[in-house]
């Protein structure tokens, strides 16, 4: 630590070194003034480190840290919903990695995090603290002999929790966690294997510039050299105006910018699908101790953990170069769990085959069979992809009288106004919901299509949303309000009569006291 930690505060103050550098004209002064920066950035690493504790004490985590005043944060065990491991390649390096603790407290940081510990006392910590989790919330529900839990087995397999101390707690007389992490156990009581559920083909890596996203990356290393460029102008006393006129050079020079454009362009599936790699590199889904563990990343590994008891769904995604290419993503619906968008991935961009397979086998099948919405939503959806640009080409033909160059927009909005014609009639056939077995679905949007597949004892509300188009078109908004993922997901312009329907047949009890053919009961809910 007393090596990472100063290179990591070394960008941040490798610009104010190199202006004490420059405003003191490179002398001996300033040499002893850089070196007294980069001492105290060490000096800074040592006292972090030697001020920094953490222990389990009893049914708690405790951290603590007495840089300048004492500051000691303390974690139920029994709130830990995940611990996600990280290695830099730094930290790769020299054998480190960071655990990061999520307890479910919302939002996209975690409640706790040990910054250099080795991987294998990582690993342990990671055992032994979610194994800690899992028991203390049996032995709270009353659970001190075997209690129903999702194993790495079938729904519906056990967890034996012994009873007495848990191990590496100070009531306990036995060993620590690093040697008594007790193991999951059938009814048969036969323990529990670590299964492998999925590791992504490195051939496979080749699919991700099709999510859209990654084929930016040229553009976005010269927006940031661009970037840097002129931040170091100002720093290193150099004009601006050099860049400013390397640019304007540039575009003086039309074949030149032309043959730039291109080669941008051709190095658009290349550099993303290098940047896709570096994240994605590896990409495991394993089933452990009743915890799904997704692990990636080439130069940064990270895994991250989910509880398989808090999944309440999942989510299948593609794009409109993905469904074309028949392959997808899917990210898993977790209550309490924060950064739900980044943590929740369950598996990278995979054929939708492969994919489907997987996610019937960590989570549960998708629903097929999805209801139609009316025809007015095949009208709407039309409506919306086309009038805008019709609008944007009326704006333009009016201004091009002035300017005729803006004949050009003209064109480029009909062209795009014509686009929208079967864009619109995708999004309509992309649309639908459903519910069966237990669970329902919606789906919608095509430039990215989302299918949700969610519990419905996960379902905590309904917002029945109407604007004022969807009520002279007799349509609406269902939203499944869900304490998972996103919050809620909507199944968008179904018809009136529909919609009620299909939340009544979801939670008929509670849409008993608004309907007019069910009479309220002093039984019904409150609404």
């Amino acid at each position: 630590m007393l090596l990472t930690e100063p290179i990591r505060t070394l960008p941040s103050l490798l610009l104010p070194l190199t202006g004490v550098l420059f405003l003191g004209g490179f002398s001996s002064g300033s040499f002893g003034w850089a070196a007294f920066g980069l001492v105290g950035s060490v000096l800074y690493a040592v006292v972090r480190w030697a001020t920094f504790t953490y222990q389990v004490i009893g049914d708690r985590l405790e951290l603590t840290r007495a840089l300048i005043g004492r500051s000691v944060r303390t974690i139920p065990l029994e709130r830990i919903r995940g611990v996600d491991v990280s290695s830099p390649p730094l930290h790769r390096l020299l054998g480190l990695a960071v655990l990061r603790i999520d307890t479910g407290a919302g939002g996209s940081k975690q409640e706790g995090e040990l910054d250099g510990v080795t991987l294998v006392e990582a690993e342990r910590l990671k055992a032994a603290l979610l194994w800690h989790a899992r028991a203390r919330a049996a032995r709270r529900a009353g659970a001190r002999g075997t209690v129903a839990a999702h194993g790495d087995g079938p729904p519906g397999a056990a967890v034996t929790v012994p009873a007495g101390p848990l191990p590496g707690t100070p009531e306990s007389a036995g060993p620590s966690p690093a040697t008594a992490v007790p193991p999951v156990r059938h009814r048969s009581g036969e323990t529990l294997p670590e299964r492998v559920l999925f590791v992504v083909p490195r051939r496979w890596l080749a699919y991700g510039p099709l999510s859209g996203s990654y084929l930016l990356t040229p553009f976005a290393f010269v927006a940031g050299a661009a970037g840097l460029a002129f931040q170091w102008g100002s720093e290193l006393r150099i004009d601006g105006r050099i860049v400013v006129g390397a640019g304007e050079w540039l575009w003086g020079h039309p074949l030149l910018l032309g043959g730039a454009l291109v080669v941008l362009v051709l190095a658009m599936p290349v550099l993303g699908a290098a940047m896709y790699a570096v994240f994605n590199w590896d990409f495991t889904l394993r089933a452990r101790d009743g915890y799904l563990v997704a692990e990636r990343g080439l130069l940064t590994r990270r895994s991250v953990s989910l509880e398989r008891r808090r999944v309440r769904g999942f989510e299948l995604v593609e794009g409109l170069a993905e469904r074309w290419a028949g392959v997808a993503r899917a990210w898993a619906i977790v209550t309490g769990l924060g950064d739900s968008g980044t943590r929740g991935q369950l598996l990278s961009v995979i054929p939708r085959r492969a994919a489907l397979d997987v996610v019937r086998e960590a989570v549960g099948p998708i629903l097929t069979g999805l209801r139609p919405h009316p025809p007015v939503a095949r009208r709407r959806r039309l409506f919306r992809a086309v009038f805008p640009w019709l609008v944007a080409a009326a704006c333009a033909a009016v201004a091009a009288r002035s300017w005729p160059p803006l004949w050009w927009a003209v064109a480029a909005a009909l062209v795009l106004a014509v686009l929208g014609v079967p864009l619109g009639l995708d999004r309509y056939r992309s649309l639908g919901h459903t519910h069966e077995g237990g669970r329902l679905s919606v789906r919608s949007g095509s430039l990215r299509r989302s299918q949700v597949v969610i519990e419905e004892r996960a379902v905590v509300g309904w917002t029945l949303r109407q604007t004022w188009f969807q009520r002279r078109a007799g349509v609406l908004t269902v939203v499944a309000g869900v304490g998972a993922g996103s919050g809620g997901y909507a199944a968008i312009d179904v018809g009136e009569a529909q919609g009620v329907a299909f939340a009544a047949e979801v939670t008929p009890a509670w849409l008993a006291p608004f309907t007019e053919d069910a009479p309220f009961t002093e039984d019904a809910p409150p609404s």
